[in-house]
């Protein structure tokens, strides 16, 4: 086994768990940055936390019983809460995008308020990193489960040749 397919198992192999650890972090910044830092969220903010709470639950409960089954139903809201990262990182980083779709209550989504390496990286830069990450293991992990699956009937084939 080459080192890059051990890397490839490994992630495959814990993907529920590493999701779940990211999630972890993603929704440990967030209510830092809102309780601790008082960061008053936007609007494009709540919606990305309403994507990404869920998860933290949802992967818990799967990590702990090693249920796959539970990706189908977690990837997709992992997929739209990146959507609504990358859109609203957009905003921040091409102001016309702010004039198309204003925030008219509250705080304005453009608002910056992190602006690490020059202004690049935004909490919405991280939330969509956070997505990102998420998605990916979740890929990763769906794979393995077919990639288990497969190696099960192999070897119940083989068991029954040989008996």
């Amino acid at each position: 086994m080459t080192s890059e397919s051990r890397v490839f198992a490994f992630f495959s192999r814990y993907a529920l768990y590493l999701a779940w650890v990211v999630s972890i972090v993603a929704v440990g910044g967030s209510l830092y940055l809102s309780e601790i830092m008082k960061f008053v969220p936007c609007n494009l903010c709540w919606y990305q936390r309403i994507f990404m709470y869920p998860i933290v639950i949802l992967l818990g409960i799967a990590s702990y019983g090693n249920d796959r089954k539970i990706i189908k139903y977690v990837l997709p809201l992992s997929i739209i809460g990146g959507t609504i990262s990358l859109y609203h990182y957009l905003e921040q980083q091409i102001p016309a995008l702010a004039k198309m779709l204003p925030c008219t209550v509250g705080v304005p989504c453009s608002e910056d308020y992190l602006d690490w390496f020059g202004g690049y990286v935004t909490i919405p830069f991280l939330a969509l990193i956070a997505f990102v990450l998420i998605s990916a293991l979740l890929i990763n992990g769906r794979k393995h489960e077919d990639v288990s699956v497969d190696d099960e009937e192999d070897e119940a084939e083989f068991e029954s040749a040989v008996n």
